[in-house]
């Protein structure tokens, strides 16, 4: 009877350890996917922010050179 009950609190414990095992799995691969995602929406982020200063860039130079246009025909009218 003893050891009956105990190889039963034996199998709950080893089916406990085996559940608590697979949700900690879970929960790793859950994390490592949340991970990857923000990993992801960084690098994005940073391709575009990139993007958005180069064309920044260009845009300045265009302006740049609309002022010195501008400029010289102020000085042609005068």
């Amino acid at each position: 009877m003893a050891t009956a009950l105990l190889r039963e609190i034996s199998q709950d414990e080893r089916e406990r350890a085996i559940l608590r095992s697979r949700r900690m799995y879970e929960t790793d691969m859950a994390s490592d996917f949340l991970t990857a995602v923000e990993l992801g929406e960084i690098r994005e982020r940073e391709k575009w922010q990139g993007v958005i200063a180069d064309k920044d860039a260009k845009l300045a130079d265009k302006e740049a050179e609309i002022a010195h246009l501008r400029a010289e025909l102020e000085a042609q009218k005068q």
